[in-house]
C-alpha cells in the first residue's frame, strides 16, 4: 500500500486527511499502528499530503527560556483539572481577551477537537485523555478563523501542535500549547477494555482517566476497579504497553519543544505533599508568545528544578521504551481475547496481585457496611 509517511510511523494527526482535496487518504488503525493510506485511484500526485505531514518534515523545536510550577489561583479551576489547572486558566484568559481556543473533548464516543470562544465552554476540555484523539476537520476550521484575523490557541499533543503549525504556516495569530505526552493508544484498545465491562465508547456519556495523583478509569455509572487497584487499561497505558508504534520513536520527546508553552504534571516537585494532592502543573515557556499567554492568566508561579522535572517526566528527554510484552498483548487483543485474559497471560504477577487486593478491599467494605 502507498502511505503518506513511512509504514507504521503515522502519528494520526490527520493533517494529510484535511489537506487532501480528493478525499484520497484514509487512516488505517490496526491497534499496533496508524497508517495514512493513499487511494491511488483518487490521488492526483499533488504531494500536499506529504508536505504537510509533520513526520516527513523537520519541525523547528526550541529550548525553554523559563520554567515554572504551580496552579491556577481559582480553586474551582484547579479542583476540576487533572493537574494544577494551568491549561484551563490560560484558555479561560485567552477567550476572555477575545480569542478562540481549540482542544480535545470526549463526546458521542469519540475524542475530537472543537473550537470555543466562551469562558463557560472551557470546562469541556478539562481532564487528561490517555488515548489517541482525532483532530480531523479542525485544521480547516482553524484556518478559517485565522483568516478572519482572530487569534487561536491550540492545545494538543506535540505531534498535533506540529501539524497545526505546518497547516497554518506559523500564522502570527496562532498560539500553541503542547502537552507532555508519554505516548497514546488506539481508541479501539480502550473500546476493547470497556467491552469487557459491559459497555462501549459509544455507550458511555463521559469518561475519566485520573483524579489528581490517583489513576483509574471510570465513567458516570461505574468505576472499573476498586480504589486500591489500577485497572488493566491504565496499567498497560502507564507502563507503555499499548501505545501505537510511532510513539516509541517520538521526535518530540526532548527538552526542546514545539509549542509556545509546554504543560504537564510537576511530578518531581519539592512542594508539600498536600499541595501535590490538589494538583501541581509544570510549565515550560519557549518564546514571547508563550510569555504573552502567561501575562494575564491568574496563576501561582514557583521556581522549579528543571533537571528534576526532566527526571520525573522522561518524555522531556527520550521516548517511552517499548516493553517486550507489547506485541503479545496487542496480538491477543486483536485476536479477540479480553483485557483480563491478556493481563493474566502477559502480566500474571500483576494480575494476581490485583485479584488479591480487590478481594481484600471487597471483604473490608462488606465488613464495614455490616458493622454499620
Amino acid at each position: 500500500m502507498k502511505t503518506v509517511c513511512e509504514i507504521n510511523k503515522c502519528a494520526g494527526c490527520m493533517a494529510c486527511v484535511d489537506i487532501c482535496s480528493k478525499n484520497a487518504i484514509k487512516i488505517e488503525d490496526n491497534l499496533f499502528a496508524y497508517n495514512a493510506v493513499i487511494d491511488e485511484t483518487k490521488c492526483i500526485s499533488c504531494n500536499r499530503c506529504y508536505s504537510v505531514c509533520q513526520e516527513n518534515n523537520l519541525i523547528e523545536l526550541s529550548n525553554p527560556i523559563l520554567w515554572k510550577e504551580g496552579w491556577a489561583k481559582d480553586e474551582c479551576i484547579r479542583s476540576n483539572s487533572s493537574s494544577g489547572g494551568y491549561a484551563s486558566e490560560i484558555a479561560r484568559t485567552f477567550v476572555k481577551n477575545g480569542g478562540v481556543v481549540c482542544s480535545c473533548l470526549f463526546q458521542n464516543g469519540e475524542f475530537n477537537f472543537i473550537c470555543v470562544e466562551n469562558e463557560q465552554d472551557i470546562d469541556k476540555f478539562s481532564g487528561s485523555k490517555y488515548v489517541k484523539s482525532n483532530p480531523k476537520g479542525i485544521y480547516k476550521e482553524i484556518i478559517g478563523i485565522l483568516k478572519m484575523g482572530r487569534k487561536v490557541l491550540f492545545i494538543g499533543l506535540p505531534c498535533q501542535v506540529a501539524a497545526v503549525k505546518k497547516f497554518a504556516k506559523n500564522n502570527v495569530n496562532l498560539y500553541t500549547i503542547d502537552l507532555i505526552c508519554h505516548g497514546t493508544s488506539s481508541p479501539k484498545v480502550l473500546d476493547i477494555f470497556l467491552r469487557g465491562h459491559g459497555c462501549t465508547l459509544k455507550s458511555v456519556k463521559d469518561i475519566s482517566f485520573r483524579s489528581k495523583t490517583k489513576f483509574g478509569l471510570n465513567n458516570e455509572e461505574k468505576r472499573f476497579s476498586v480504589p486500591t487497584v489500577t485497572d488493566e487499561y491504565l496499567y498497560t497505558f502507564l507502563n507503555s504497553t499499548i501505545y501505537t508504534e510511532n510513539c516509541y520513536s517520538c521526535k518530540y520527546a526532548t527538552i526542546e519543544r514545539i509549542g509556545d508553552l509546554t504543560l504537564g504534571d510537576s511530578w518531581g516537585t519539592t512542594l508539600q505533599q498536600d499541595l501535590m494532592k490538589k494538583g501541581i502543573s509544570l510549565l515550560l515557556c519557549q518564546n514571547d508568545k508563550g510569555k504573552e499567554l502567561l501575562e494575564d492568566a491568574d496563576l501561582e508561579l514557583f521556581d522549579v528544578d528543571l533537571k528534576k522535572s526532566i527526571e520525573f517526566n522522561h518524555q522531556l528527554d527520550h521516548p517511552s521504551t517499548k516493553p517486550t510484552q507489547r506485541n503479545k498483548f496487542l496480538k491477543g487483543l486483536k485476536e479477540g481475547k479480553t483485557f483480563k485474559k491478556m493481563m493474566f497471560r502477559v502480566y500474571p504477577k500483576r494480575y494476581l496481585k490485583n485479584f488479591i487486593k480487590t478481594a481484600i478491599y471487597k471483604i473490608s467494605s462488606n465488613k464495614s457496611r455490616g458493622g454499620k
